[in-house]
């Protein structure tokens, strides 16, 4: 008993004097605030999309391009200063493809204003075309407020200051303030649902390169760039006389005017009699068994003899038995013409017009008043 009391005493002893040193232990006061506050988070801000509206582009179709195309000349870049009654136009139409619908001729294209435009046009499965044109103006500037500042000056091909018109000159791919340039309008305009691209007078742009390495690069990077996007494009040129076929089947079409005579009849050699040099007639074996698809249309220049200025002067029956001609003489032949909707005009040129005299449209609006057998031509009536 002696030897169980020993121990118990023992543990005892020394649980009392750990409970002494306890109780000497000053407490710890610890302040519990009265409410809590939550921290506020600031979410970060989503940026603001570029454009209201952005058009979303289908598969592309060349059938439908040369079977249901209109030349729509600048309707997203407010040709013909009535753009509302242009595209109430188009939305009554038969028209799917709008080919130069944005321009830039000499000047550089408005991206924002052509999606404002773009969101009017109503009708479903429309392809949009772009002209990319030979002509610039010199001069440092921006080709959008918030844009790259290019120096156009060093896009111009030596000696060619002022060829059409005040502070305007030749751009030139050999260029790569040119190639930059149009890197940068390409990619912005499959941005916003452009699917035809259109190099105007292409032999001109080129001609400062004769490897023709550069202008097949500016391709590969704009085809690149749609199959990126999961946009389907294509694009064209104005080849005129050029017969090269590994250059012509670098481009999905080639583009040109008919060379109408005041009979609204065309001729068969592969240059129009009209002219002293070869002012190429493109659905001519020569050039057309050499490219991939071609593209016709009622050429225009502002000059009188011009194919436009021609068919303006004509009678209202005689401009429909045009259009129904050369629609059915190229369908025959699996090219595609297409239907004059707006186009530039001779100012002075005493036939019929649209919103102005150096300017054509179609529209019932106006004195020509074409778009009743243009839709008729295009839904496939007789």
């Amino acid at each position: 008993m002696i030897i169980l009391l020993f121990p118990a005493i023992v543990l005892l002893l020394l649980v009392s004097e750990k409970m002494d040193q306890i109780s000497k232990i000053e407490p710890a006061l610890v302040v519990i605030p009265k409410r809590i506050v939550k921290t506020e988070i600031k979410e970060e801000e989503l940026p603001k999309p570029k454009y209201k509206y952005v058009y979303t582009p289908g598969p592309i179709s060349m059938d439908k391009i040369k079977n249901q195309g209109c030349v729509a000349d600048g309707i997203l870049s407010q040709y013909g200063d009535d753009t509302k009654s242009a595209v109430a136009m188009i939305n009554r139409s038969n028209c799917t493809y709008l080919h130069r619908a944005l321009e830039t001729w000499a000047d550089t294209p408005d991206f924002k204003k052509a999606t404002e435009i773009m969101a009017q046009i109503k009708k479903p499965g429309i392809i949009y075309g772009m002209f990319i044109s030979e002509a610039i103006k010199r001069g440092d500037r921006s080709f959008e407020k918030d844009g790259k500042e290019f120096d156009f000056s060093d896009m111009c091909q030596d000696d060619t200051k002022d060829i059409w018109g005040g502070n305007t000159c030749k751009a030139g791919v050999n260029s790569k303030e040119y190639r930059e340039y149009i890197r940068q309008i390409t990619h912005e305009a499959i941005d916003i649902g452009i699917q035809s691209f259109l190099f105007g007078q292409v032999y001109m742009q080129d001609n400062s390169d004769p490897t023709k390495e550069r202008m097949l690069k500016v391709l590969d990077d704009m085809r690149s760039y749609a199959k990126e996007k999961g946009i389907e494009i294509v694009i064209g040129a104005q080849t005129g006389n050029i017969t090269d076929e590994k250059y012509l089947r670098m481009f999905d079409y080639i583009e040109g005017g008919v060379g109408i005579g005041e009979d609204g009849k065309i001729e068969n050699g592969p240059c129009w009699s009209q002219k002293e040099s070869c002012w190429a007639l493109l659905w001519h074996e020569k050039y057309a068994s050499k490219a991939n698809n071609v593209l016709l249309h009622l050429d225009w220049s502002g000059l009188p003899y011009d194919d436009m200025s021609i068919f303006a002067r004509m009678d209202r029956q005689k401009r429909a038995e045009t259009l129904k001609y050369l629609h059915n003489y190229f369908s025959s032949k699996d090219m595609g013409f297409l239907m004059p909707m707006m186009a530039t005009l001779y100012k002075k040129n005493e036939g019929c017009f649209g919103p102005k005299s150096g300017f054509y449209s179609a529209s019932n609006k106006y004195k020509c008043q074409d778009e009743g057998i243009i839709n008729s031509i295009l839904s496939g009536r007789k």
